[in-house]
């Protein structure tokens, strides 16, 4: 009777010591199977409405404040092209020279018509004088005092007719140096020596441009510049002195680094397009700006009183695209909010319906968001991308530096402590 005990109590032991390990452990996992998950944390920012400008970037052309067409008023042989093509010219240089032979022989001509007309001129005046000393001694008849007189009127008015002539013969002479008409660039030359060109010809012997300042020609459409006028008459939007500040943005995308101002838009519509054509002015001192370039423009019509502005990430799109943020309580609860999107200003998104001032949205975090559940909102930092990116910088920089520890020194590390680890097990055994 006594052995079947022996054997009856080791095996009740080994039973209640499992039963209480399997106890234990489930006391253990309990409070991990019923504790819930922390709240997420977001970014978030809280809305105030401002006054934000209303910029619109249209399209655009460089155009040349002056153009002028070099032509002769002279006909004849080109002889000699005297400027440099491409360069800067002042108005009054000379740029061709037309042979000036026939010209010079017109000239002399004049002079000697007109020393003629001078000398009939000297003997009228005498006549006339001695006629009139007759006139009063009665020796004289006063037909001959008349015809006196009206000789003088003749050669007086053959001296003025040589005088003109003598004056055109000069101007012609002084033609044929071509001079520029305008100061700027000058293009490349069109006619060479040894051409004949015409004074009543249509040939073009180059064109020069004025490119400081230049015009920068750009269009809009009338219903937006309607809308922009009807919303400052009815106080939506504010102007100063009406007046409008101007910039470019180069084809590349690049801003242009003088500013402009609006010189004044079109007073019709072109009824093919649709569009008004507004035309703004700006410093060309380097001469970046060529006619013809494409350029957008950016132009200030206004300022927008009172305007939600969000950054451009804090708006989602539901199934059917509609527009929607996440705000965010007094309580930290999140709830789900349509609003409808106007223009964008730069990164953000101007809000017309649906937010007002003082409300707090989410910006980064959506993915762990619930509607209805409770947050941590922590401002939104707009240069923490950035800071990160330099920061992984450094830390790359640092690695190649030396800073981190080689690859086979870490394995040699790593293969220790698995040596460690194994002895421990043994020792445990």
């Amino acid at each position: 009777m006594e052995e079947p005990m022996r054997f009856t109590r080791p095996i009740s032991i080994a039973t209640l010591g499992a039963v209480l390990i399997l106890a234990g452990c489930q006391e253990e996992q309990a409070p991990q199977a019923g504790a819930a998950f922390p709240p997420p944390a977001v970014s978030v920012i809280t809305v105030k409405a401002e006054d934000v400008p209303i910029t619109n970037e249209l399209p655009g052309r460089i155009a040349a404040t002056r153009t002028a067409e070099v032509r002769p008023r002279a006909s004849g042989i080109i002889i000699e092209r005297v400027f440099e093509q491409g360069s800067q010219v002042k108005e009054g240089d000379v740029l061709y020279r037309i042979d000036p032979a026939q010209f010079k022989l017109q000239v002399d001509s004049a002079e000697a018509t007109l020393r003629r007309a001078q000398a009939v001129q000297a003997q009228a005046k005498n006549d006339t004088a001695r006629q009139e000393q007759l006139r009063k001694s009665n020796v004289a008849s006063a037909q001959n005092y008349d015809d006196a007189v009206a000789r003088l009127a003749q050669a007086d008015a053959d001296v003025a007719s040589a005088q003109a002539g003598l004056a055109t013969a000069k101007l012609n002479l002084e033609y044929t140096e071509v001079k520029a008409p305008i100061s700027g660039r000058i293009g490349r030359a069109l006619i060479t020596e040894g051409a004949l060109v015409s004074a009543n010809g249509t040939e073009n012997l180059a064109t020069i441009q004025q490119l400081d300042p230049v015009y920068a020609d750009f269009t809009q459409s009338a219903t937006d510049l309607i809308r922009l006028r009807k919303a400052l008459e009815d106080g939506d939007l504010m102007a100063d002195n009406n007046s409008a500040a101007v910039k470019l943005i180069l084809d590349d995308g690049s801003p242009y680094p003088h500013p402009g101002k609006l010189l004044f838009s079109e007073a019709a519509v072109d009824e093919t397009t649709g569009q008004v054509t507004l035309r703004g002015e700006f410093p060309n001192p380097d001469g970046d700006l060529l006619p013809g370039m494409y350029v957008r423009v950016q132009i200030e019509q206004g300022v927008e009183k009172g305007a939600v502005l969000v950054p451009q990430q804090a708006v989602q799109r539901d199934g059917s695209g509609s527009a929607l943020v996440y705000v965010v309580s007094a309580d930290n609860k999140t709830g789900v909010r349509p609003v409808r999107v106007g223009r964008a200003a730069g990164t953000r998104w101007v809000i017309t319906d649906g937010l007002k001032d003082g409300e707090t949205i989410i910006v980064e975090g959506f993915q762990k968001v619930q509607p209805g559940g409770e947050v941590v909102p922590s401002p939104w930092d707009p240069n923490a991308v950035a800071k990160d990116a330099e920061k992984l910088d450094a830390e790359g920089s640092a690695t190649e530096n030396g800073d981190a520890k080689p690859a086979d020194a870490q394995t040699d590390e790593a293969g220790k402590a698995e040596g460690a680890g194994a002895d421990t097990t043994e020792q445990a055994k």
